[in-house]
């Protein structure tokens, strides 16, 4: 977690830095109230619009990935497919205990504290963030791995160990869920963003 922090940056100190009146000896003594018409710092609004986007992305992904899988729990699950677009796309509710799209069964604990470490991780990192695109792309990891974690803890065949919820079956590939889309989607959102350069604290590299 330490390495992940430090990747990303202290955008909150090299902000204040930024920001901090010269000392020619006219700062205002410390408890002394700024002079009026001084402009406050936009750093730490613009974090916190960051954080606060991160964490709607977040929600939504996690609610519609829940709203999904309880659905087809409910009017799928034991049931034939449903062909959406002939034999290329169809909903086909199986329960997997191993990784995105099927993979390492035997791994399911492994697999969840990831996850979690994942969410811990992530959540760190939000008060470092002043990137909107990051955000985007860290609320789609956060709600996708939110999303499975909820299964692995909640369903059978016990803590930590639960099968996900998948549905969604492409022809000649494997099945996944909403949550693996938006982790998918997110991650391929941060290889862009640092394809281009674009670094989570907002600034803006070429190599």
């Amino acid at each position: 977690m330490a390495e992940a922090e430090r990747i990303i940056g202290t955008p909150d100190s090299a902000g204040a830095d930024e920001t901090a009146a010269p000392d020619d000896g006219t700062a205002a003594p410390d408890g002394a109230a700024a002079p009026e018409g001084t402009a406050a710092p936009e750093e730490r609004p613009r974090g916190r619009r960051r954080i606060v986007a991160l964490f709607v992305v977040a929600v939504l992904a996690y609610l519609l990935d829940l709203g999904s899988k309880m659905l087809v729990v409910a009017k799928l699950e034991g049931h034939e497919p449903i062909e959406l677009v002939g034999d290329l796309l169809r909903l086909d509710a199986i329960r997997n205990p191993g990784a995105a799209f099927g993979m390492g069964e035997a791994f399911t604990i492994i697999f969840t504290c990831i996850a979690a470490a994942v969410i811990v991780v992530i959540i760190r990192l939000a008060r470092k963030l002043y990137s909107l695109p990051w955000a985007i792309a860290l609320g789609l990891l956060l709600g996708g791995a939110l999303g499975n974690l909820t299964d692995r803890i909640f369903r059978s065949p016990g803590v930590f160990e639960g099968a996900v919820v998948d549905f969604i079956a492409p022809a000649h590939f494997a099945v996944f869920n909403l949550a693996d889309s938006a982790i998918v989607c997110g991650g391929i959102l941060i290889v862009f963003l640092s394809f281009r350069g674009l670094d989570p604290d907002g600034t803006v590299h070429k190599d």
